[in-house]
Order: structure tokens, then C-alpha cells, then sequence
């Protein structure tokens, strides 16, 4: 089978197009042929070597969408999507034409989604759902704000609707401004001052925010004086150097959280939890489809992580026909 592969960490140029055997799923695995597999930074950063845990030689990968070809009867030829920690790292990973998986790990996709656009959202929105529950969304009608509106932030606008809160504002830098954020009838605030942040969060919900999901790293302490008491920060990413001028003291007077959200904590099977309630919620119309996605082929893949790693904030995802 062809599959993208790095012997190597350290420099993109390890990455390269091979044929390669298809896997031999273990006892309780199952054969999935990947008929698309998204793209994330994190994949980058793992050829990269920003992850300790990855094991070498290795493909890398971590959302797909696909057809089970080989396991139970009653899963043959069921469409499936899926994602994990442990896939492109310590397992083989979804950028290659076959993946075996744990029985758990899999999860039927939304049949209302085409497999390239069930691929784009493995990571986005199972870390989407595990910020929104973890940060409290548990309970309806909660006031949420979310900073930066890529494929984080848009999974958590159209996921918090599924956990029954509808008081939501979006804080986002004019260059990310786009028709559908403004369709979807969420409010806006603009980036622009650190100060201002916490004042213009709380002329919208007076009181302050019960979540600040902050998708950039870069506004967590601004934060603080944006929530409500006992309101709570999620963030799910930080700045370069891994540090912030964190004001622990106002934090801690407003009975305050920070909630750090890694989805590499958690494999395949524990995102097949949570890829079921947002399977549903696509087929039954509670939310969008995702964003539109740049196509391409496996062929491509060097080229598609250099663009990635040059900062192209477009959503690849590779189509295997």
C-alpha cells in the first residue's frame, strides 16, 4: 500500500511517499481502508520531533475516515471515522491506504458528511467537546466565549449549541472574520488590546463569561478578568516559549479554573466516546457541516506539510480514491 513516511525526526525532509505492506491487525483490530485522512499541526510537529513519545520509522496521521474491510461481520463494509493519540505516534498512522485499529476505537460516520469532511474533524472537534465538558458546559445555558475561530474555536461554536448553551461570543482578530461566523448570529469582539479584553467580554454578559475557551494561548491571562466567579479558562495551546504572565491572585479571589486541554491524552477508543454524540448531532441537523477542506492527494503529502508548517491556515485533508 502507499503510506507517507519518516525514518527520522527533526526536518520535513524525512517525510517521503513509500509502498509499504499493509498492517496485520492484532487480535481484537480491525482493517480499515482510509478513503480520507485529515491533516493537523500536530502531525507536523511530530515529524518535527516536538513529541517524545513518537517511535520510529513511523506513519504519521491521526483523523481518517474510511470502510472497514477486514474484522466482525456485522462491521464489514460499515463507514467509519475515528482518531487517537496514539495513531502516527506510538501506532501507525491514518496517512497511508490501510489502518488497523482497536475494535473500540471505532465510531460509524455521520452519514450526512462526505468522508473528506468526516476526516477534517477527528482532533478539532473531539478537542472541541472535551474543552467545552471539561470547562463546564455540562450544565445548560452557560455564557461562553471563544477566542480564535479556526477549526478549534469553530467545532466549540457549533458543539456548545449541542450542550444547550446558546450565549456565546466570539473574540477573534479582523483577518478572522469570515460570512459564516457572521450568519451564524454569534456576536463579535475584536482582538486588539490585552486591557480591554476582560471590560468588553463583560459588556456583553455582565458578571463575566462562565468559559473562556482560548484556542491561541496567547489571551489566558487577559482571561481571568473576564469570567464570572467560579467561572473557568480553558486553553488549548500556548506560546511559543511555553510561559505567561499569569495573574494567580485574581484568579484565585474569583474561585476561578484553568483547564489545560490535551488531546493527546486520549486514544482511539476514548475518542470513539466522543465522536458519537457529535456523529449524531450531524445527522440530526443540531449542527453544521465543518468548514470546507483543500483536497489532496497522498502524492502531495510532503508538500501539504511544508505548507502547513509555513503557516497556511488552510484545512488539508488527503483523498485516497
Amino acid at each position: 500500500m502507499k503510506a507517507l513516511r519518516f525514518d527520522r525526526l527533526g526536518s520535513l525532509d524525512a517525510l517521503r511517499v513509500a509502498e509499504v505492506p499493509p498492517p496485520m491487525p492484532c487480535e481484537n483490530e480491525v482493517l480499515v481502508r482510509v478513503r480520507a485522512a485529515g491533516v493537523n499541526p500536530s502531525d507536523v510537529k511530530n515529524v518535527l520531533g516536538r513529541f517524545h513519545e513518537t517511535t520510529l520509522p513511523r506513519t504519521p496521521g491521526r483523523d481518517f475516515a474510511g470502510v472497514v474491510v477486514s474484522g466482525p461481520e456485522e462491521w464489514i463494509a460499515r463507514e467509519v471515522w475515528g482518531t487517537g493519540a496514539e495513531l502516527g505516534f506510538t501506532h501507525e498512522g491514518t496517512h497511508a491506504e490501510y489502518i488497523a485499529l482497536p475494535m473500540g476505537g471505532l465510531s460509524l460516520k455521520p452519514a450526512s458528511l462526505s468522508f473528506a469532511l468526516a476526516a477534517s474533524c477527528g482532533v478539532p472537534y473531539t478537542t472541541a467537546w472535551n474543552a467545552l465538558r471539561r470547562g463546564g458546559l455540562v450544565v445548560a445555558d452557560r455564557k461562553l466565549v471563544v477566542v480564535g475561530v479556526g477549526a478549534v474555536g469553530s467545532a466549540a461554536i457549533a458543539l456548545a449549541r449541542v450542550l444547550g448553551t446558546t450565549r456565546m461570543l466570539a473574540a477573534v482578530r479582523e483577518a478572522d472574520l469570515t460570512e459564516s461566523l457572521r450568519a451564524s448570529g454569534v456576536p463579535i469582539i475584536l482582538l486588539t488590546d490585552a486591557t480591554a479584553f476582560a471590560s468588553e467580554v463583560r459588556a456583553h454578559f455582565p458578571g463575566g463569561a462562565d468559559l473562556v475557551l482560548d484556542t491561541t494561548g496567547y489571551w489566558v491571562d487577559a482571561a481571568v478578568g473576564a469570567i464570572a466567579e467560579f467561572g473557568r479558562i480553558a486553553t488549548i495551546a500556548a506560546p511559543q516559549d511555553g510561559h505567561v504572565n499569569f495573574p494567580l491572585l485574581d484568579l484565585y479571589r474569583t474561585g476561578g479554573v484553568l483547564v489545560g486541554i490535551n488531546s493527546l491524552l486520549y486514544d482511539a477508543e476514548a475518542c470513539a466516546e466522543m465522536l458519537q454524540p457529535i456523529m449524531d448531532a450531524f445527522d440530526n441537523d443540531q449542527i453544521p457541516p465543518p468548514n470546507a477542506v483543500s483536497e489532496a492527494s497522498l502524492d502531495e503529502g510532503p508538500d501539504v506539510y511544508r505548507a502547513i508548517d509555513a503557516g497556511s491556515s488552510e484545512k488539508f485533508v488527503f483523498v485516497i480514491p
